[in-house]
């Protein structure tokens, strides 16, 4: 006999554990897909022989249509009126787990001996179709969480372990690919890098269909039978994204966190290479880095309710900023001790921005919440769409402006993981930088423009919920 399932007042299975282990899957899953994007740079630069100004050009481009594509796909999954059997977010998840088995790995394709302008396909179409798979399974994702619950707790508690999820996808990856990828010389491994990008696929593929099963949706959104909705206007709910101050000052936090942090990734991967001479090692340094996050999660849901989100992701976003001042004053050496004071600035800016990202989808989830509250639609996809759509733009614009400014500091692709010592130099200096760029962007999109204080949010809830009553 099975164990009974405990219904909550509106006969809906209890939120509990359970549905916190489903949604971390989901973001486990992104992250399975998602992970090795930090490597793609130093993959085709490196290894496929491209050439960074190139790379950097198609990458842009690739990254524009990225960027333009979420909201597409959001205002599809608002305007869709079919009635799915579980539900349509649930279901475009699944269309995309399919095709992200394979899709990551066609990013990695092996082939540094192909004439240019097959590299140069290969790397567009590869990025294309990996990132329309995944778009298909993250904007739903993303929006899921609004419907989980309107318990202000039960989402902190969603964000929370939706943190974990990306950062056990995060950081598996990050501790065991540099000992796969790179070679004694410290070169990448192309072959190596497509393999890993394959199992990696079908561990996603596991964990989305883990998350999908495990889903309890208990916001009604679905339309019913007969019910005459307005026709979807996305004109009108891109507008209402503009004028949602909450969605775009947690946006603001978000592009500068990607600007910052991705765009450092090459830098941060020669720095390691040709500064410190320890690129095997750059995972485990990095994972040191998630130690405050680990250590913060547990707490979140409770420093929520006592404190709100914004208060807290305030405080995280002064921690960065501090961080980011220490790391380009501070002596960081080419040798352990300057790798001890590295960890040391890391930890405490993962401590700020893993206190942000503890929080950051629970505020996603009551900006949306507020798109309701102030204009009268919930629009899930378009406001969640709009959000990642200027993620991916920062996404896109970091790394590749990152890049550019790296072969303006002497960065050589040939030289792979040999860089001179004043390229390798001008990295140490140039991360820090980008540290403590994606510390000021998140301090004044969460500090002067997100507007959902404790106080107001627990407003927004109220009027929500005597609005909803009235209309049952």
């Amino acid at each position: 006999m099975g164990k009974k399932v405990t219904l909550d007042e509106k006969g809906f299975r209890k939120f509990s554990m359970r549905d916190n282990i489903a949604y971390a899957a989901g973001d486990f899953g992104c992250n399975m897909s998602f992970a090795l994007k930090g490597t793609l740079i130093i993959f085709w630069t490196q290894f496929m022989g491209m050439d960074s100004m190139l790379y950097a050009g198609l990458l842009l481009l690739v990254q524009a249509w990225d960027a333009i594509n979420d909201p597409i796909i959001g205002s599809i999954i608002d305007a869709d009126r079919h009635q799915y059997k579980r539900n349509k977010f649930l279901q475009y998840i699944f269309w995309g787990s399919i095709g992200l088995v394979v899709a990551g790995a066609l990013c990695f394709v092996p082939v540094p001996g192909a004439p240019a302008m097959a590299k140069n396909i290969i790397f567009v179409a590869g990025y294309v179709i990996w990132d329309a798979f995944y778009t298909v399974a993250n904007v739903p994702y993303g929006s899921l969480l609004s419907l989980i619950s309107n318990d202000q707790g039960d989402r902190a508690s969603l964000s929370a372990f939706r943190s974990i999820g990306s950062l056990v996808g995060n950081m598996v990856p990050m501790i065991i690919l540099p000992f796969i990828i790179y070679d004694d010389n410290q070169d990448i491994v192309g072959e190596r890098v497509f393999i890993a990008a394959l199992i990696m696929g079908i561990l996603g593929f596991i964990s989305f269909q883990f998350m999908i099963k495990n889903t309890e949706i208990r916001v009604d959104t679905e339309v019913k039978a007969g019910e005459e909705l307005p026709k979807f206007n996305i004109v009108k709910a891109l507008g209402n994204f503009i004028k949602n101050r909450p969605a775009v000052g947690a946006t603001i936090a978000a592009m500068g966190m990607f600007i910052g942090m991705q765009g450092a990734t090459a830098a941060v991967t020669v720095l390691f290479q040709s500064y410190f001479n320890a690129v095997k090692l750059s995972g485990v340094v990095s994972a040191f880095s998630m130690i405050p996050i680990i250590l913060f999660t547990p707490l979140a849901r409770k420093m929520v309710v006592k404190y709100g989100q914004k208060e807290l992701a305030t405080v995280g976003s002064i921690a960065a900023v501090i961080s980011g001042v220490l790391m380009v004053v501070l002596p960081i050496t080419p040798d352990m001790t300057g790798v001890a004071i590295y960890i040391g600035c890391q930890l405490i800016f993962a401590l700020g921005m893993g206190i942000y990202s503890t929080v950051s989808w629970g505020m996603m989830g009551d900006a949306i919440d507020y798109n309701e509250w102030k204009n009268g639609t919930r629009e899930e996809g378009t406001v969640y769409a709009m959000h990642s759509f200027f993620r991916k733009l920062a996404q896109g614009a970091g790394p590749s402006l990152v890049l550019v400014i790296m072969v303006w500091l002497g960065y050589v692709e040939e030289n792979k993981g040999s860089q001179v010592f004043e390229v390798a130099e001008n990295m140490r200096y140039l991360v820090a930088v980008l540290y403590l760029v994606a510390a000021i962007f998140m301090f004044v999109g969460l500090v002067l423009v997100y507007n959902l204080d404790k106080k107001t949010t627990a407003q927004m809830k109220e009027e929500l919920e005597a609005r909803h009553a009235h209309a049952e």
